[in-house]
């Protein structure tokens, strides 16, 4: 339980440069990337981007920091629990 009190006081920040650059403080994880989309949790939620010829060009989980390159049209955050429950369909809702 401490160790969510200590990320959560971790500091968070975007900078983005021209719409073809992300520079991204307070990253967790990376939960995956491909030339379209790059999830990433941070200490604020899940921040989807979505663009094209998307490049991961600094991971540094240690520090937190990450830098995309490539063309931005969508920067979203969400919830960590919307994480888990994406993919989920239809059958997956019933059965559970």
């Amino acid at each position: 339980m401490e160790d969510k009190r200590v990320a959560k006081s971790k500091s968070h920040h975007l900078i983005l440069e021209n719409r073809e650059k992300l520079s991204i403080s307070g990253v967790e994880h990376v939960d995956s990337f491909n030339e379209n989309t790059v999830l990433l949790e941070t200490v604020q939620g899940v921040l989807t981007i979505k663009g094209n010829e998307l490049n991961i060009n600094k991971l540094n989980l240690d520090d937190g920091n990450v830098v995309v390159e490539g063309f931005f049209y969508s920067i979203n955050y969400s919830d960590k629990d919307s994480l888990q429950n994406k993919g989920v369909g239809f059958l997956g809702k019933m059965f559970k």
